[in-house]
């Protein structure tokens, strides 16, 4: 491969411009910048392309995942098993209920929770499960569904719109889904979330809770809105609304979707393709069950073959202008974790050595064919 001249490349870059700029036209002019006819129409597309009966757009995937427990009934007392290989917010979410976080181990191939160690961390008061969908790669879930039996399963889908898993879209693959739209996501809102669930009651419960609490009297049911009657509030509700600025340019997003998706998958088989000679880079893998998100392209970097340490490597694609991210982080090993629960951090040791040793390329919508040959060469170069 030919040399070529210095470039800047960043981890990630969302792909909006002129479409999502005059989308947000018409909420501006008509004045409904709440949550409001834009966001249902989000709502409506997200939930058709991810084949579930009901989707709710929120703040972000941290406040889906509180909303998701919070309507499960998770209180103090009980515990709730997540990875302990994700960002942070996963385990967060669990203390804002008052609850146990329980860590289980990841496996250190797909970054996604092992099932083995799952089932050690069962016990009479697991209340919940989040298995998260990690980098875009949905989670072994008919081996956690096997081993969860009744426990309900929140899929912390925050990399995963559009992933599948034996065809079943990510979101509809457990009891809730929770989404984020961040902008180093698929598509994006700015910030944002979504939930999603075929649980009629659930959906209810938590449409009320993202709004204040409020309920619906049986009057506004059958007859529409009265301006004379005020909503009830009959639970302790918050303010998890999405604008529908947000809405607008979600409408915009959701139709690029698999455009998005297909892109990605393409040169994420580059990148394996001209990375596979590097003996100290490995690169994802995972079966023909499942259909890759592919929000990160995120590698492993075997030190005991490498040239340099994993920080150095990074250090090193830094000064030829390529931006590179640790996978995310063992949160286990984090200050207030490590602390609170005194945890040691080879206690998890698929979720340290995936802290240590993983490293995100970049993969997005807004890179040129240039730019990913100049990343594999400069990585064949090290």
């Amino acid at each position: 491969m030919k040399a070529i001249e210095k470039r800047n490349i960043p981890i990630s870059l969302p792909v909006t411009g002129e479409e999502e700029w005059h989308a947000t036209r018409e909420p501006l002019v008509n004045g409904w910048l709440t949550s409001g006819p834009k966001v249902r129409e989000f709502e409506e597309l997200f939930a058709k392309r991810h084949q579930v009966k009901h989707a709710l757009a929120v703040t972000s995937a941290t406040t889906a995942l509180h909303l998701a427990l919070v309507a499960l009934d998770v209180k103090a007392g009980d515990e709730i098993i997540v990875p302990a290989f994700t960002w942070v917010s996963t385990a967060n979410v669990v203390l804002y209920c008052g609850a146990t976080v329980v860590f289980a181990d990841v496996d250190p191939h797909t970054f996604n929770i092992d099932p083995a160690d799952l089932k050690r961390r069962i016990t009479p008061k697991t209340k919940a499960i989040i298995p998260v969908h990690l980098f875009g790669l949905c989670a072994n879930m008919d081996e956690i569904k096997t081993i969860a039996g009744n426990i309900p399963l929140v899929e912390d889908g925050a990399c995963a719109a559009g992933a599948a898993y034996k065809g079943i879209p990510a979101g509809a693959l457990g009891t809730i889904g929770c989404f984020s739209f961040h902008p180093r996501k698929s598509i994006t809102t700015g910030e944002g979330g979504m939930i999603t669930t075929n649980d009629d009651h659930l959906a209810e419960v938590m449409g009320m809770l993202r709004n204040h609490g409020a309920s619906i009297s049986e009057e506004q049911r059958h007859h529409g809105p009265r301006p004379y009657i005020l909503p009830d509030f009959n639970m302790l509700g918050y303010n998890y609304r999405m604008t529908d600025l947000q809405g607008a340019v979600g409408v915009v997003q959701i139709k690029k979707l698999d455009q998005f998706i297909d892109e990605r998958e393409k040169w994420a088989a580059f990148y394996t393709k001209e990375l596979s000679s590097i003996p100290w880079l490995r690169t994802p893998k995972y079966g023909a069950d499942y259909k890759h998100g592919w929000q990160s392209f995120v590698t492993f970097v075997d030190e005991a073959k490498a040239p340099m340490s994993r920080n150095d490597i990074m250090e090193k694609l830094q000064e030829q202008g390529i931006s590179t991210r640790p996978g995310t982080h063992a949160v286990h090993m984090l200050g207030y974790y490590a602390k609170t629960y005194n945890i040691q951090p080879k206690d998890y040791p698929g979720a340290w050595s995936a802290d240590q040793f993983s490293m995100s390329i970049p993969l997005h919508n807004r890179m040129v064919k240039e730019d990913f040959e100049y990343v594999v060469s400069a990585l064949k170069s090290i």
